[in-house]
């Protein structure tokens, strides 16, 4: 899925997004809990404020991305 740019402001999700291009989505204060995110483009991504407890991030890339108060949580963090 490309969803790369996207706003997503908000919005509860949980899905299978691995391999999911997400770079410079808008993901301000989104709940993704127990999202599978694996191997997912989060490149240049504003993530403040997300959860993502119990989340896959698995060989995620999050370079360049925003990730002031991210919630983690219980989760696969490698």
């Amino acid at each position: 899925a490309n969803l790369s740019g996207a706003n997503l402001v908000g919005v509860t999700l949980q899905a299978n997004l691995s391999g999911a291009d997400l770079s410079a989505v808008n993901l301000c204060g989104a709940n993704l809990s127990w999202t599978k995110l694996s191997d997912v483009n989060l490149t240049s991504a504003d993530l403040r404020g997300a959860n993502l407890e119990g989340s896959n991030l698995e060989k995620a890339n999050l370079k360049g991305a925003n990730i002031g108060g991210v919630i983690l949580g219980e989760g696969n963090r490698k």
